[in-house]
């Protein structure tokens, strides 16, 4: 799976969580979650079961503390995807 693919399933699964409107409209690999888009940490939780879920995935605690912005969303996906 391509990180545009990633993106776009992703950015699917993030939108019902997002505060910020202006931060999603210009969702980049640098966005960072809280910071950006202003998720609060319960939502990060849903958005990390979702991601589960949608690329049939399991995510540990330590790749979990680590999903903070899009980039690194994307390689702990695609890692789990390769493993």
């Amino acid at each position: 799976m391509t990180k545009e693919e990633i993106i776009s399933k992703l950015t699917v699964i993030v939108k019902p969580y997002i505060q910020n409107e202006e931060g999603f409209k210009n969702l980049s690999e640098e966005t960072d979650f809280i910071n950006d888009l202003e998720i609060n940490s319960a939502n990060l939780v849903d958005i990390i079961l979702d991601v589960e879920d949608e690329f049939k995935i399991e995510i540990d605690n330590d790749s979990m503390e680590k999903m903070l912005s899009v980039k690194a969303t994307i390689a702990v996906i695609q890692s789990k995807m390769d493993a």
